[in-house]
């Protein structure tokens, strides 16, 4: 990674960059929290578990400060090769940030899972977030805070990721925590994310929303082929009888899931999905790298 080539001019304030990563359990509300913090989406989000799969960097760019978020699949126990990859994903994201978020699920509450995760951090450099305050009365959210003051934190934050309560205040207080430097990308750059697995992202999105029980951790997505505004996705299921319930009866489920992901793509895109049968890729070491897990 090298940094940006000019440094924006802020007059007497000095410029502050760095890195800070978001981590927690699956389903706390990274992604959300992410896209929130910068006003636009870069992360596919769902209500299902393993639905990052990759460190996704966004960037907000500020008058005098540029922030590089890193969001994170959910740590959780792994029951496949793809889990231990996320997993080393998620925890490879701790090294060289500069502040770590632990984002906590307010409604569930501090579990066995978050106490484990947050021993492996350094009080000094964590924040804990706690989310989805949202229909939360102040006697519940201040349970949460008090349940999770022993960590010993640098900061406590409140939030609603889905309505954006406490969250400017969060991104204001990670700013004053980046040390002072240039910044480590241009203006214009909201994700350092390649546009293929942008696209192939989006697709898997919109399966997440129409599939159930354990299929959705079955399913993988790939461009095979972009040429101009034609692009072809695979998408990828472990046994026969998935490839029929991603295709739908009479093509409806692909047809429906092409038509929501091609609503985020530019005008005029051609996009073809096609589904292939790879088994048991989840338990091959040698299928998740291939995948780009």
């Amino acid at each position: 990674m090298t940094e940006s080539d000019s440094t924006p001019e802020t007059g007497s304030t000095p410029f502050r960059s760095g890195f800070v990563a978001l981590l927690g359990r699956p389903n706390v509300g990274k992604s959300t929290l992410l896209n929130r913090l910068l006003g636009e989406k870069v992360s596919i989000v769902s209500d299902k578990a393993q639905t990052t799969r990759h460190q996704i960097r966004g960037i907000h760019h500020g008058d005098d400060v540029q922030i590089v978020f890193v969001d994170t699949p959910g740590i959780h126990k792994p029951r496949s090769a793809l889990g231990d990859r996320l997993n080393h994903t998620a925890d490879d994201a701790r090294s060289g940030v500069d502040v770590v978020c632990l984002v906590i699920d307010g409604r569930s509450g501090f579990g066995r899972g978050d106490k484990m995760l947050a021993e492996r951090l350094d009080p000094a450099k964590t924040v804990v977030v706690v989310n989805k305050i949202d229909g939360l009365d102040s006697e519940r959210v201040l349970e949460q805070l008090t349940a999770v003051a022993p960590l010993d934190a640098s900061a406590y934050f409140p939030v609603s990721a889905r309505r954006g309560t406490g969250v400017e205040a969060l991104r204001d207080h990670l700013a004053s925590r980046l040390p002072e430097g240039p910044p480590w990308y241009p203006t214009d750059m909201s994700t350092d994310t390649a546009e293929d697995r942008w696209v192939a992202e989006l697709v898997r999105e919109q399966l997440l929303r129409v599939t159930r029980q354990e299929l959705p951790h079955s399913i993988a997505t790939r461009v095979v082929e972009w040429e101009d505004k034609r692009i072809r996705v695979e998408i990828l299921v472990e046994r026969e009888s998935q490839k029929g319930m991603v295709i739908g009866k009479g093509g409806q489920v692909l047809k429906d899931v092409g038509t929501r992901a091609r609503a985020s793509l530019p005008e005029g895109t051609f996009l073809e999905l096609v589904v292939s049968v790879d088994p048991g890729w989840q338990q091959d070491p040698a299928a998740v790298e291939r995948l780009g897990y």
